[in-house]
Formats: C-alpha cells, structure tokens, sequence
C-alpha cells in the first residue's frame, strides 16, 4: 500500500495487500467492492470479448500492469457535491501517477490507477463521472496521460471496432488514469490542442489503424 507523503488521504491500494488480507481498518469496509474490480479487471479488461470487434483483450495493457505490479486502486468516499469538486480530487493522484510513472522507467507505460467513487448513487453518477472526465481531459492530455470514465450506467460511448459495445461498463463506478499511446488519436483527433499535444508525441509513429479507426470508444483504453 502507498500513502502519499505529501497528502496522507491519498491511498493506492496494490494487488498485494489484498492477497495478503493487509489492509487498514477504514479500508475493510471496501474489500469486497476493491475484490469485485480486481476481477473485474481480469475477468473482464484482460481478456478477448467477442464484441468487442477487434483481436486480443478488452484493454491491451491491463494485464501486463497487473503482473508487474504497477496497477494501483483508490477510493474516494463519499458524494462529491459537484463534478468540480470531483475534479479537485483527482489532481492528487495525476501529479502521483506522474511521479510513480517516472519511477518505472521503460515500464512506466503500463502504471494504472483507477480510482473509485463507491457510494455515488446511481442518479448521479453519469453527471460526477462523465462531467469530470470532461473537465480534466484537456489537461491530462496536455500532460501526456489519458483519464477515462467507466460506469454501469453504462456509459453511452461504443467502441471503435464496434459500436454497439459499450467498453466502459464496470460494476463501480470510477475514473482511470493512465498513458497517452498512438492508438489514442480517435479519442483526440476531434480537438486541436488536444490534437497537436498528440501530434508533438507521435506523429511520427501513428499506426494507420489508428488514424482510420472511427472515434466511438472511450478514453479509458477499451475497445480499441
């Protein structure tokens, strides 16, 4: 388990605390809910989906994040009053997930972190999770990371090899930051910045399925 030093309500739960039954007293309450999307996340993102459209798995670095312990779960408790407040929340873990990244060297590609909005009701949690996703995607991007909404709303977004497929369902709800990669330029090409900041990092290696594919999926990495 990691606290940040500069700010201890920030927690990342890793795989390991959980197999080693070791988590701290105001966590207990959620392991079944962290349990639930740990097999979410290898049931479901780490492996093929016959929707999905496309071969391999839901999520291509999913799996490769687990195994080399770099997938990381937080929980935000609570309702946030706004998708603003929501928003502040998750600037912690964007600047901790770049240091953490930057820690991992050539692994850095495949930090995780997915953080988790458990006691959101059901009413509310497309305007908290997709309003904020809103919000801080020009700024993430500006940094080279990616954040994506899941939710079992589910979320409106199909996936681009299909889109009749809804990727981005999960059991809770929750925002995912990782990387930037070249495949991302259907979930950018629509806006300049956002289109140029990709542009500064890839352009050179832009795989042409990429820049076909059509813009339907979500930013979370799924359905690609």
């Amino acid at each position: 388990m990691l606290i940040r030093e500069s700010s201890a309500r920030l927690t990342l739960i890793e795989l390991g605390d959980l197999a080693r039954n070791d988590l701290p007293a105001w966590l207990e309450k959620r392991e079944e809910t962290l349990r639930e999307m740990v097999e979410w996340a290898s049931s479901y993102l780490s492996r093929p989906h016959p929707e999905v459209g496309r071969k391999g798995h839901v999520c291509p670095f999913v799996k490769t994040s687990m195994n080399r312990g770099l997938f990381y779960l937080a929980v935000e408790s609570g309702v946030p009053e706004s998708s603003a407040e929501a928003a502040q929340a998750l600037r912690g873990y964007r600047d901790w997930f770049v240091e953490l990244a930057r820690r991992n060297g050539s692994a850095a590609q495949y930090t995780t972190i997915l953080v988790l909005f458990p006691d959101l009701p059901r009413d509310r949690v497309v305007e908290i999770i997709e309003n904020t996703q809103v919000l801080l995607k020009a700024d993430y991007v500006s940094r080279g990371l990616m954040i994506g909404e899941f939710h079992d709303g589910p979320p409106a977004k199909g996936g681009l090899w299909n889109p009749e497929f809804r990727p981005l369902k999960s059991p809770v709800p929750l925002l995912a930051i990782r990387h930037m990669v070249p495949t991302d330029l259907p979930f950018l090409k629509d806006d300049p910045e956002q289109l140029a900041e990709y542009r500064r990092r890839f352009d050179a290696q832009t795989p042409p399925a990429a820049v076909t594919a059509p813009p339907l999926a979500g930013e979370g990495g799924q359905g690609r």
